[in-house]
């Protein structure tokens, strides 16, 4: 049988996106910080736009004016407040900024250094070798250039570039200018005068050994008792490998702006969706009085203020539903983990985004881009929104959350005897005990995410 042409009527549903679509998925999932720099990108763009006061906002019309035949849906939505919050009555007012509210920022590592090079260089010669030396340092303090490619740049001796480093690793703090770990330490140890006996010969000859904890064959080795070698190795822990990390980068963000807010009044917790940080926005209403009078306007520039008006609409639109979707994830958080707010990590319950989604009735990734990039304040702390969604290890009576069995293990080698540390395999009887079914292996890699070493490394002596 030959092939044929024909037409088939078929009817079909397809999802479109919509640029107005586009636009609130995009809105929801971002923070408040990105999102007051979208607002005021689209403020330059849209001259309808405008920063409104409270009361204002949905004051575009007034019912029953002539709206001059345009076709537009924006109306309804301003005169409609029961979307939680966006309603025409009085706003808090943020706080005033004045100068004492602001904080000065934090000298980075290079200024503090610069500052101490022109007190200390005696030469002009100097601090130029010294201002090089010190760009050259890393975030943690240490030089990442020889003195040999130090001398070729300068067109120097080794040996002048070399004094001028010398001079450098005795500014605060103890240990900059470093060229490796051994030195670093070094440098702090020559400052002090309160090494105990082998702490040099050990921070020269065997730090590796003191990383896997084998302070046994340290002792051998320089014919010292144990509690000696363990007295000095408490010693050099003591001591910085990072003596730059206390200082900021000037580029850094060192704060962070929580876009929702979980308050304890009375018994019960109450969500507030910080939105101070973002302007009230509302329609320019010079141009809406130019739409309503006939043939004041072509009819390109009456299309213009049309699309203009409503892009400006959807935008409001778009942030009060953002608003919205935030304030009912959080709500049905604040109910689900009711106990870690009431009594800490350990009672932090298994959930999922998609046990949030069918609790609210929207979509999984609704959830997902509502808390996405996104930090809440409690009274347990600051935390991102994700943090609240985690997997689930059977217990008995129900399970109980990855990060709540991190705790308790902390919480456990915490109370254990130094001279005899659980292993990874007691430790594992004893959350078994409690009725928590976890494999060895799943307490050595939560002991090792929190940063505690294995048993033969907590041994003291």
């Amino acid at each position: 049988m030959g092939a044929r042409l024909g037409l088939n009527l078929e009817q079909t549903q397809k999802l479109i996106m919509t640029p107005e679509l586009r636009q609130a998925i995009m809105v929801l999932q971002l923070s408040t910080l990105e999102l007051a720099e979208y607002i005021q990108q689209e403020l330059q763009e849209n001259p309808l736009l405008e920063i409104g006061d409270d009361g204002e906002v949905a004051a575009a019309e007034e019912p029953g004016e002539d709206q001059g035949g345009l076709e537009i849906d924006w109306q309804e939505y301003f005169q409609d407040g029961s979307d939680l919050g966006y309603v025409n009555g009085p706003r808090e007012e943020a706080r005033e900024w004045n100068q004492q509210n602001l904080v000065a920022g934090q000298p980075t590592l290079q200024d503090h250094l610069l500052l101490q090079l022109k007190i200390a260089a005696p030469s002009a010669r100097e601090r130029e070798i010294g201002t090089f030396l010190i760009g050259n340092l890393d975030a943690n303090g240490y030089l990442k250039i020889s003195l040999k490619e130090a001398a070729a740049y300068l067109k120097v001796s080794p040996a002048a570039v070399w004094r001028v480093l010398q001079l450098i690793q005795r500014f605060d703090p103890p240990g900059v200018g470093a060229r490796s770990l051994t030195e670093c330490l070094l440098i702090q140890l020559r400052q002090r005068d309160d090494a105990p006996r082998g702490a040099e010969k050990i921070i020269r000859n065997f730090l590796s050994y003191v990383a896997e904890g084998r302070l046994g064959h340290i002792a051998r080795r320089l014919n010292m008792t144990l509690p000696e070698v363990q007295a000095a190795v408490d010693y050099i822990r003591t001591l910085d490998p990072k003596p730059g990390r206390s200082f900021g980068d000037s580029q850094e963000n060192r704060y962070i702006v929580p876009d929702v807010i979980i308050e304890r009044v009375g018994s019960d917790y109450v969500v507030l969706v910080n939105d101070l940080a973002l302007p009230r926005l509302g329609i320019n209403p010079l141009y809406q009085a130019l739409m309503r009078q006939e043939g004041n306007c072509d009819e390109a520039t009456r299309n213009f203020i049309e699309s203009k008006l409503n892009a400006a609409a959807w935008l409001i639109r778009s942030l009060e539903q953002r608003r919205l979707t935030i304030y009912r994830v959080v709500n049905c958080l604040v109910q689900e983990q009711r106990e870690f707010l009431d009594k800490g990590l350990k009672y932090l319950k298994p959930l999922t985004m998609r046990q949030v989604a069918a609790t609210l009735g929207m979509h999984e990734s609704t959830v997902s881009r509502a808390t996405a990039n996104k930090y809440v304040q409690t009274p347990r702390g600051v935390f991102e929104l994700k943090f609240f969604f985690a997997s689930g290890i059977e217990k008995r009576g129900g399970t109980a959350t990855a990060k709540s069995i991190k705790k308790m293990i902390a919480e456990i080698i915490s109370r254990e005897d130094a001279a005899n540390p659980l292993t990874d395999l007691q430790i594992q009887e004893l959350l078994q005990r409690q009725g928590i079914q976890i494999s060895r292996r799943t307490v050595a890699k939560y002991r090792d995410e929190q940063g505690i070493p294995a048993a033969a490394k907590r041994k003291r002596y």
